[in-house]
């Protein structure tokens, strides 16, 4: 049996845990540095290197906390913006007043970026503005006064620390739409290879039980009819790579000339209109659809399928049971267009006026009033002697139900 193709997934973030985990390491040495070489200047060094004990083995500790956003739980993030903000404010009890006025580095220095920074990656812009917040408030709180360049600390790391949150948050969505189409051309291929298979051995016994009981006539005629039906039902589905429908059934006693598919109710994305259609491909009706997915909401590719069985439906009844139909799908930019046409003899000349005089309102109401209520069209023509066409158009943004021409349509076909 061969292999099935893995999907290699790629991680946006891992460069940036581990430039974070080197930078708290890095700036971890750095304050502690600047507190070496101003040590005489300080009124209580030793608050400073208490602070500092505890800073260094954190950072170390902490360095896996630091791997993923898996590890970098929320209360790491709270401890580790405690241990910056401690740092803060415990500058004054440990500096002098002259060094904090003349803009003098607070204990953490520029580590206190990298707690922020870790916020920004691991929860994106919103829990970076957080952070940065409220380093901003403790830094004016240690200071004293809103001093120029403190500000102008304080401006830098909340636009900085946002901005890099909101750009993780771009790469995730990347991220993620990256294995989507990875899966999908995965999927591609193992459907192609299935496609390969099937139409090696399923479709030509499929197309041999046709022939064959077409020639022996009688009820392997009827068998090879069905066979060919399954055939061309097997093959749409097998190029145009579609869903398994949720349920199909079929008219037997009609000639399994149409059939449905139902929509459950709980499906709250787009629905590819292809998976609805498919199921009226047969042996006498044709379907043209396009090679990528056709997506509608639910609501309205359930009505526009049903829609499009009412239509098979007037054909199988007045074009007579050798009759043919073709149906086009067309993905427009606005809209979704979708023919169906057959090749009976035709509608004479104000036969549906009459039918609706009369009460029979399949296509008044099955078809026209479906697709009014979606603020789409339904166009028919139709020749004597030449078939009958029907055009149905949906747009595809859905049309408000507050709208007086919806309220109306509702109205008349109560």
């Amino acid at each position: 049996m061969p292999k099935r193709e893995k999907v290699m997934r790629m991680s946006v973030e891992l460069p940036l845990w581990r430039a974070l985990a080197g930078y708290r390491v890095l700036t971890t040495l750095y304050a502690i540095g600047l507190f070496a070489t101003a040590y005489g200047q300080f009124v209580r060094p030793w608050i400073a290197v208490a602070y500092y004990c505890v800073l260094f083995p954190w950072t170390l500790a902490t360095l896996p906390r630091v791997a993923n956003a898996a590890s970098c739980t929320k209360r790491f993030l709270a401890g580790d913006l405690a241990i910056a903000l401690t740092g803060i404010l415990l500058t004054p009890l440990a500096d002098s007043h002259h060094r904090i006025a003349d803009g003098g580095p607070t204990l953490p220095s520029i580590w206190t970026a990298g707690s922020v920074l870790t916020f920004a990656v691991k929860g994106g812009w919103r829990w970076a503005a957080f952070a940065s917040t409220t380093v901003a408030a403790a830094n004016l709180v240690e200071r004293g006064t809103p001093a120029r360049d403190t500000v102008h600390n304080v401006i830098l790391v909340w636009v900085a620390s946002i901005a890099i949150g909101y750009v993780v948050e771009v790469a995730r969505a990347s991220e993620r739409t990256l294995a989507r189409a990875l899966e999908i051309e995965a999927a591609t291929r193992e459907r192609e290879r299935l496609a390969r298979d099937i139409h090696d051995s399923v479709l030509q016994v499929l197309a041999m039980v046709q022939r064959r009981g077409a020639v022996i006539g009688g009820e392997a005629a009827e068998l090879g009819r069905m066979a060919g039906e399954q055939e061309v039902a097997l093959r749409a589905l097998v190029s145009g790579g579609l869903v398994p429908v949720s349920r199909v059934s079929e008219d037997a006693a009609e000639g399994a000339f149409v059939r449905s598919v139902e929509v459950p109710d709980d499906i709250a994305g787009p629905v590819d209109l292809r998976t609805l259609l498919v199921p009226h491909a047969g042996a006498r009706v044709s379907l043209a659809e396009p090679g990528a997915p056709v997506p509608l909401a639910p609501a309205a590719a359930r009505e526009l399928a049903a829609a499009v069985g009412a239509a098979l439906d007037n054909v199988r009844r007045h074009a007579g049971p050798d009759a043919r139909a073709w149906i086009l799908v067309e993905d427009e930019p606005d809209e979704v267009v979708v023919t169906v046409r057959d090749d009976g003899p035709g509608i004479p000349e104000g036969r549906l006026a009459q039918a609706e005089g009369e009460g029979r309102l399949g296509v008044a109401l099955s078809i026209r009033g479906r697709l009014r209520d979606l603020g789409g069209s339904a166009e028919l023509v139709s020749t004597p002697g030449q078939g009958t066409e029907v055009e149905l158009k949906v747009p595809k943004a859905p049309k408000d139900p507050k709208d007086p021409e919806v309220s109306r349509g509702k109205a008349e076909k109560r």
